[in-house]
């Protein structure tokens, strides 16, 4: 594992890269240091880019989020989501567990993100008990999204009308201005702990990056995955054979401490070509 000061050292190695969003490019709220000047200097070398998010919504919202943060569409070639691989999912009923999740969904999340739902042949359920299947986007704020246990009773409701979850963000947890968030995987986690049974879409399941290859146009050998999450980002990019580079200072919060980050992989199973201290040239 190499330990580079910027992304110079082996830009050049690369024709394509896949870029993870929060933790690489922002924090949710503002771009992160560095982030919009890297762009632009792997944009001047003609590279390929697609963000690669694990956010529960369409990529469209996504890429219109990235364009108020002031990263333009000129900067990147495509964005890929978990959610929108979860819509292509339910839209095409190809995988035979969605044939046969049903059509009535009981949606857990926040109202913002029910635009997901739109362009489906679905019908929303108010409860649990009329519900096919339970749509998990993550933890409503407005009920709290600091912690698991004002979300069980839902939980509760949901595994004893025995519905099988979707899941639309495997992350467990963010890091939004200094405090965790809880994220959609740690509910579906809780739900399997519990006796439920869940699939989910998005890194690190191999089906999100056949997509974001084809939107990348680039040969596999060819490509480098960034990202900050260890269990999300690199280990997706090493399921599927990618190249991956592990930015320290996101949510593993490890700039600087290389022997600790080395250990860390290791401790996973991970190898990682090299890290960098933050997403910066």
């Amino acid at each position: 594992m190499r330990h580079l000061e910027g992304l110079a050292a082996i830009a050049d190695d690369y024709d394509g890269f896949i870029l993870d969003l929060w933790g690489v490019i922002h924090d949710g709220r503002k771009l992160l240091p560095h982030s919009k000047a890297t762009l632009e200097e792997l944009r001047k070398r003609g590279k390929r880019i697609v963000m690669l998010s694990n956010a529960p919504r369409r990529a469209e919202m996504a890429a219109k989020g990235l364009t108020r943060l002031g990263i333009p569409p000129e900067l990147y070639d495509g964005v890929m989501t978990s959610g929108e691989n979860v819509w292509e999912a339910l839209h095409t009923r190809d995988d035979p567990w969605y044939k046969a999740l049903g059509r009535r969904v009981f949606f857990l999340g926040p109202a913002r993100d029910l635009p997901l739902i739109e362009g489906l042949d679905l019908e929303l359920a108010l409860t649990p008990a009329e519900a096919d299947f339970v749509l998990n986007v993550g933890a409503d704020e407005e009920i709290t999204d600091r912690n698991l246990a004002p979300h069980i009773p839902a939980l509760e409701a949901c595994l004893a009308a025995k519905l099988p979850m979707v899941c639309a963000n495997p992350d467990l947890i963010i890091v939004r201005d200094g405090e965790q968030i809880i994220c959609a995987g740690l509910l579906a986690e809780h739900y399997a702990k519990m006796g439920g049974e869940f699939r989910w879409r998005g890194k690190p399941s191999p089906e999100v990056y056949g997509p974001t290859l084809a939107l990348l146009g680039v040969e596999p050998s060819r490509v480098l995955a960034v990202g900050d999450a260890l269990r999300t980002d690199i280990a997706g990019a090493q399921t599927v054979g990618l190249a991956s580079c592990w930015v320290l200072d996101g949510i593993h919060d490890l700039a600087g401490k290389h022997s600790l980050a080395e250990q860390e992989a290791a401790a996973m199973g991970l190898a990682p070509l090299a890290t960098l201290p933050s997403f910066r040239w």
